[in-house]
């Protein structure tokens, strides 16, 4: 089985085109247009990989991971933000939330697969070295 994304963002394109770059490497795709709508997502079913933007209506990018992470089984799924914000405090907060990697708008979409792709294989080869932090 192929590498299972969730992507959240309130921009209709912006989900086509994550949703596209992720789907041309034969990755499965779900999309949510809202944090609510991502987090009753992540309780129902297992992503590899979540992309989130921050800024969206019902909630918060940053209040949907931290609700997302009270699930034991969404602890260690790793999460990539993806947004036009370039706060400290956010990052701050998106760091001890467990985010992995913090990517401005507008992103080439290869290079949004690359980093997933790297950011992945960096995990599975932990895993498999049984290395804990």
């Amino acid at each position: 089985m192929g590498i299972r994304v969730l992507v959240v963002d309130d921009s209709v394109t912006m989900r086509m085109v994550v949703q596209a770059a992720f789907l041309d490497v034969g990755w499965q795709v779900t999309t949510a247009s809202n944090g609510k709508e991502a987090l009753d997502l992540a309780q129902q079913q297992h992503f590899d990989l979540v992309v989130s933007d921050l800024n969206m209506p019902v909630m918060h990018g940053l209040e949907f991971i931290g609700n997302m992470r009270q699930h034991s089984a969404n602890q260690d799924v790793p999460v990539l933000v993806l947004t036009t914000e370039d706060d400290d405090a956010s990052k701050e907060t998106a760091a001890e939330l467990g985010v992995y990697a913090w990517v401005h708008k507008p992103v080439d979409p290869d290079t949004l697969v690359a980093l997933s792709q790297d950011l992945l294989d960096g995990l599975a080869a932990e895993n498999s070295n049984g290395a804990s932090e």
